[in-house]
């Protein structure tokens, strides 16, 4: 069974918040409401150092390989928990979990590696064709021999059709056309 995840909105982060002031425990809570509780403790340490505004969510950041490597290589030596790590760097824990898991079945050097997800750029399939004028001579001769293949290839074919066709007709006795 998978897991459904909830978004939260900014008055279910404050009911949260209020909960936690009120003394019930972060447990407590995330069970009530069914998420996760490094949520929660992350929601917690950010309401104690900016209040009600780090409850608001920000804007993703797009890390790149060495910021990856800093705060997988902090999280390694200091023994950070991730949802401190996450505080700190302000960054998912769900991130934290793949870059910790990619350095660690392949090393530092594969976070630099940038893996595009998604439908890829325009700019792949056939290359655009040039004007007779930009090609050098190797490429304009190189197109024609292409384009003098597939005019030989269709000519075999049509011929091959031509005289399937005669055949049939001379199997039914009929002459064949002049055409």
């Amino acid at each position: 069974m998978s897991k459904r995840y909830k978004k939260h909105s900014i008055e279910d982060r404050i009911k949260y918040i209020k909960m936690l002031e009120a003394g019930y425990s972060i447990d407590y809570i995330c069970n009530l409401f069914g998420f996760d509780h490094h949520l929660l403790s992350i929601l917690w340490i950010k309401y104690q150092e900016d209040g009600l505004a780090g409850l608001i969510k920000k804007r993703l950041i797009r890390a790149d390989g060495a910021y990856r490597g800093k705060v997988v290589r902090d999280i390694e030596e200091n023994c950070l928990p991730l949802f401190e790590a996450a505080v700190k760097y302000d960054v998912s824990c769900a991130a934290l979990k793949r870059w910790r898991q990619i350095v660690r079945k392949n090393g530092y050097a594969a976070l630099y590696e940038e893996k595009r997800r998604g439908r890829p750029p325009k700019d792949m399939g056939r290359p655009k064709k040039k004007k007779p004028e930009e090609m050098t001579e190797l490429e304009r001769l190189r197109y024609e021999n292409e384009r003098l293949r597939a005019e030989n290839a269709l000519l075999k074919k049509v011929k091959a059709l031509v005289e399937e066709r005669e055949a049939r007709l001379r199997e039914i006795g009929r002459k064949p056309s002049k055409d």
